[in-house]
């Protein structure tokens, strides 16, 4: 896993480097560059002027660097150094005094007067103004060089991070004093900030390039959050053994389905089965007996007493792992049963949607739900369960800290799906895409986190490796049939690829 770190500890981890590798500030910011310039000129092959604004600290110096090697590489670049204090970090005056070594170099530093380029649609900017240390809204003439800059045709890439935006929590920011990038190549680690919604329009297309840190420090140094990635899967899941049958992979009972809502049962339920599970039970109200036998074969059928929704489950025990919600609809009779539910079983479960709504109308009923258990909100699910958020960062936070109090797993379900543990760690997943929007997608997802719990995988570990499944099929279904045409079904039938492609 990728160790996410706040934008202190990134300070600290580039203060050890310099110390230990042993290397310059102003040589790791060369390393920097190069690495920038290498992929800046991959996409920007064809540029009529790239127009360079450098701040007064490091992230000016990476600018400066940037200017130089790309002007090494016949781009014509014009450069502005703000240096409004008379003040530059050791690392930035180094790189202006290289820069300043080229001949015919088109270069201005701003102490006093700025006049302005003309910026059009031909020219890329390359934002170097400010880094991810800002504690406070830019102001004066960078809150104005900002807001032209962004009123301006040109493309913009961000050097780290947009100039204004800061690492974490942006809660007291000014947005109108954020550089709007189309692009922002960041060094090592993504920022927190990228991953909250709010900041799309800041960052952009994002891309995460490497420098060398020395491993011992990342090792030693303590983060929270971590980014999943497809190598720890290959942990997760061992080859199966052959002396193995049905029963070994588990039981599932699967509560879900009311009238009118019976395709949630069929993609959950199925969602089951093709992550591993050795057997499911789905119950569903008596109305939905014959398609549940008809369309999905592969399940048997527990059937409500009531024709169109849950009443009671009256057998519990037989089952290794038990998910509930898709579907179910938020009568009374439905809360009450949920309610009996929760009171009778003891290990963790799976909790999705209805099931989540009627507890979040119900708060008592949060007392009952299993430690260690799952939760599988989307945004406004989690904010009905936890009270209103204004960004994706007051989200997480409260998310984080909800996991901790009532001793379950929350998946945050988003763009960049976060899984809340009770311990306090959120893993990060960065696969899926944006046509895994579509109606019955968060159904697939409980179904596989049911179906790694049946077969006896720890509850954080099936949430983490469900999330991580279900994103992975879901990029496969948008290879398939494209991110427009995809449906829910298209994830579980991808899930196949998704699991050979860890083995």
């Amino acid at each position: 896993m990728i160790k996410l770190f706040a934008t202190e500890q990134v300070k600290v981890l580039d203060r050890y480097t310099i110390q230990h590798k042993p290397i310059s500030g102003a040589d790791l910011v060369e390393e920097a560059a190069y690495k920038f310039v290498e992929e800046f000129t991959k996409h920007y092959k064809q540029v009529s002027r790239i127009v360079v604004f450098a701040g007064p600290g490091n992230n000016g110096a990476d600018a400066l660097a940037i200017a130089r090697m790309l002007s090494d590489k016949s781009y014509r670049v014009v450069i502005y150094l703000f240096n409004t204090k008379r003040q530059l970090t050791p690392e930035c005056e180094e790189h202006k005094r290289r820069l300043l070594n080229i001949e015919q170099i088109e270069f201005t530093e701003v102490i006093e007067e700025f006049n302005a380029p003309e910026l059009t649609e031909r020219d890329v900017v390359i934002d170097g103004l400010f880094g991810s240390g800002l504690n406070r809204p830019l102001e004066s003439g960078f809150a104005g060089l900002v807001k032209y800059i962004n009123s301006s045709p040109a493309e913009v890439v961000a050097i780290d991070v947009p100039s204004g935006l800061f690492g974490e929590d942006n809660r007291k920011n000014t947005p109108d004093t954020i550089i709007q990038a189309n692009k922002t190549y960041t060094f090592n680690f993504p920022k927190l900030a990228f991953l909250f919604p709010e900041n799309a329009r800041f960052v952009g297309k994002w891309t995460v390039l490497s420098i060398d840190i020395l491993p011992e420090i990342i090792d030693d140094t303590p983060a929270a959050y971590r980014i999943v990635e497809e190598a720890d899967m290959n942990m997760v899941f061992p080859p199966r053994a052959r002396f193995t049958h049905k029963g070994t992979y588990g039981h599932a009972l699967m509560i879900a389905g009311s009238r009118g809502k019976l395709g949630a049962a069929i993609l959950s339920g199925r969602a089951c089965l093709r992550s591993g599970a050795g057997l499911l039970t789905v119950h569903v109200p008596r109305c939905g007996e014959m398609v549940l036998q008809t369309a999905f074969p592969e399940a048997m059928v527990d059937v409500d007493e009531n024709p169109d929704f849950l009443t009671a489950v009256k057998d519990l025990a037989s089952y290794t792992s038990v998910g509930i919600g898709p579907g179910l609809g938020q009568r009374l009779e439905t809360a009450v049963a949920l309610g009996d539910i929760l009171s009778r079983v003891s290990r963790p479960i799976v909790l999705d949607a209805d099931a989540l709504n009627i507890i979040a109308a119900n708060k008592d009923l949060l007392e009952k739900v299993p430690r260690r258990s799952v939760l599988t909100p989307h945004p406004r699910e989690f904010d009905r369960l936890a009270g209103d958020s204004h960004s994706g960062y007051e989200r997480l936070m409260k998310a984080k800290d909800f996991a901790k109090e009532h001793q379950v797993c929350v998946v945050l379900k988003d763009a960049y799906t976060a899984v809340c543990t009770s311990e306090g760690n959120v893993y990060f997943n960065l696969c899926g895409n944006p046509g895994m929007a579509t109606a019955g997608s968060g159904d697939v997802l409980t179904g596989i986190i049911l179906g790694l719990l049946a077969q006896g995988y720890e509850p954080e570990t099936a949430a983490v490796a469900g999330v991580f499944m279900h994103a992975t099929a879901g990029d496969w279904a948008a290879k398939t049939h494209s991110q427009e045409a995809m449906i829910a079904g298209d994830i579980v039938d991808m899930l196949g690829m998704a699991f050979r492609g860890i083995k």
